[in-house]
């Protein structure tokens, strides 16, 4: 027990003595990498959050050096990221106004009760809940805020005016309807930075394109106010403000009871998807360099990152795709790395911070929507849209939730609609008939409706767990079988498949070995899991299904069935199916000539 409470406190431990001076080295360099990269990415998303572009940097300190020493992934970066940014924005826009003293206060709550859920799941051993946030979900959430991201930004872009606030299709009407409003000089800046990211991505894309955007964005407003204005202001040209060049300022969450309550809601929500964000990104990360990831203790370190980091001025912080990315490819080898980037950002900001009040909000639109294109995963929802109709489903629905939706409603929408997806098909295992296939070498069982069956034995196959939503259709498919064939009598179950069985599944079992054996058959099962035999076994339903009708292999539950079908039938069928067959004496059949012979020896069929 000491043992795991100190691995859970201290996992640094285990990754700390491989740090030597090269890989010290590694990772200051990687580190330095990663504070560049989020000098432009922390002020974007803290305008995608509607918070003063400082906190978006201030989320990008502490949380990111407490999450490296706390979590599992040693190349995984936490910090401000675009989901989480949208999801607080849509989460309190409607209880303050964005930017305001209270809406800061909102958000530092919030992201202190996201830490403590995320801390209670790790604590609790929950890594898994976040595998019930499906891929589609994600892909329709992320392209339904891309969609929002670009939304917002559009009066910055254009220079038009444009309510904060406004739903989806309200701001877009606005806008449509104030076309002939467009500010040139403000689109000219805009189009300039936008223009200079995606000739950065293509051209340099190991060099941050956000930073040559905003370079040429500032460059751009600048002529325009020397060339066009004389040296002053250009209409509709504002500026995004200077940055505070000092480190993040204490903070104080509202715990107060009103406010909890106004903010659980948005908390589960949020805690999902950025669990969601962090994990899938360290287990990506994880299968390059071939490192294993605790899902708990990553549950723990971004518990313990938002915990704290909501006492440093910083909102919901997550795992970063775009900065672990670019620190995995810079070469970091352990968590010093995203330790170094979250000082060595502290230091940039006091010498860089006052420089982004020449940085124009027209210049920041055109970054952010660089930002929302990067977001829509087009191949995955091609793949989506074409592989899977309820996948589909579930994507399309969590992309309109998310644009016309309030968004924790969108992303628990999202888990309920593929959590019913999941139930329907978890209750609708395959329920095939299987028979020996004399055109293979071996006989293997195959599920092929034009070959014959035993007119006594039924083999049937179920994959899939016999629990209480399963019931019903397992039993009714069977019934369907049963009236198809009502010879048959005896029931064999392949149920290799059948990975779990609870009470209603063995009550369901144990009424068909009663119909059975009042019908003069039985119920048998071929590699019953031992997991399901001991439910059987404790809930005393042996008594109808017999132990001694659980066969391991094949040819044993064939021979010994065998054994107890109706010879008068088997002396009258001229089918062979099976090795034992024939052994029994046959009534001659008044058949055509033919070459082949009338007797046709069948290898004893294999296990599966």
């Amino acid at each position: 027990m000491a043992r795991t409470l100190l691995e859970t406190f201290a996992p640094f431990r285990e990754w700390l003595p491989e740090v030597d001076r090269s890989a010290l080295r590694a990772d200051a360099l990687a580190g330095m990498t990663g504070a560049i990269v989020v000098l432009p990415q922390g002020v974007a998303f803290a305008t995608i959050a509607g918070m003063p572009p400082e906190y978006g940097l201030y989320a990008a300190m502490v949380p990111a050096v407490i999450a490296a020493l706390y979590g599992s992934s040693r190349q995984l970066v936490s910090g401000p990221t675009t989901a989480a940014s949208i999801v607080l924005f849509s989460s309190l826009s409607a209880l303050a106004l964005p930017g305001s003293p209270e809406y800061i206060s909102y958000a530092l709550t919030l992201t202190f009760m996201v830490g403590v859920i995320q801390l209670v799941l790790g604590f609790a051993r929950l890594g898994t809940l976040v595998n019930f946030i499906s891929h589609s979900v994600i892909v329709g959430f992320t392209a339904g805020a891309a969609l929002l991201i670009a939304a917002s930004q559009l009066r910055h872009f254009f220079g038009l005016e444009i309510e904060r606030g406004l739903a989806f299709h309200q701001t877009i009407g606005t806008f449509l309807s104030g076309l002939d409003g467009i500010h040139p000089y403000t689109t000219f800046v805009g189009l300039a930075t936008l223009g200079a990211g995606i000739w950065s991505r293509r051209y340099f894309p190991r060099f941050p394109y956000m930073i040559t955007a905003m370079t040429v964005g500032a460059v751009a407003a600048a002529v325009v106010n020397e060339f066009f204005y004389v040296g002053r202001q250009a209409p509709g040209l504002g500026l995004v403000g200077a940055v505070p060049a000092s480190l993040p300022p204490l903070s104080t969450p509202d715990l107060s009871l009103s406010m909890i309550k106004d903010l659980a809601p948005a908390a589960i929500a949020v805690t999902l998807f950025a669990l969601t964000e962090a994990v899938s990104i360290a287990r990506s990360l994880a299968a390059r360099s071939g490192q294993l990831i605790d899902g708990n203790q990553e549950f723990i370190g971004q518990g313990l990152s938002n915990v704290l980091g909501s006492f440093f001025s910083s909102y919901v912080a997550t795992g970063s795709f775009n900065r672990s990315g670019v620190n995995y490819e810079a070469g970091a080898r352990t968590p010093l790395s995203a330790v170094f980037a979250g000082l060595l950002l502290m230091v940039l900001v006091l010498f860089v911070g006052p420089w982004l009040a020449h940085l124009p909000k027209a210049a920041m639109a055109g970054i952010l929507f660089l930002v929302a294109w990067g977001l829509i995963d087009t191949h995955h929802i091609r793949t989506i849209a074409r592989a899977s109709r309820s996948d589909a489903l579930v994507m399309w629905t969590t992309f309109f939730s998310t644009l016309f939706l309030d968004l924790d409603f969108a992303i628990l929408l999202g888990v309920l609609l593929s959590l019913v997806t999941y139930l329907h098909r978890a209750s609708r295992p395959l329920v095939r008939v299987r028979v020996p296939d004399p055109r293979m070498p071996r006989r293997r069982f195959t599920t092929d409706p034009t070959l014959e069956e035993c007119p006594q034995l039924s083999l049937v196959r179920i994959d899939g767990p016999l629990f209480f939503g399963a019931v019903n259709y397992v039993a009714e498919r069977m019934r369907v079988i049963a009236k198809r064939t009502p010879g048959q009598k005896h029931l064999l179950i392949l149920a290799r498949s059948i990975n779990f069985i609870d009470v209603a599944g063995a009550e369901m079992l144990a009424r068909e070995g009663r119909a059975r054996r009042a019908a003069g058959g039985g119920l048998y099962f071929h590699q019953l899991p031992e997991g399901a035999r001991e439910i059987l076994r404790r809930g005393g339903y042996l008594g109808d299904v017999s132990e001694e009708n659980i066969f391991e292999t094949k040819g044993e539950a064939i021979a010994g069935i065998f054994e107890r079908l109706d010879r008068g039938i088997c002396v009258q069928c001229d089918r062979r199916i099976f090795l034992e067959c024939q052994s029994v004496p046959r009534v001659e059949l008044e058949a055509p000539e033919t070459d082949e012979p009338d007797d046709v020896v069948l290898a004893p069929a294999p296990a599966e």
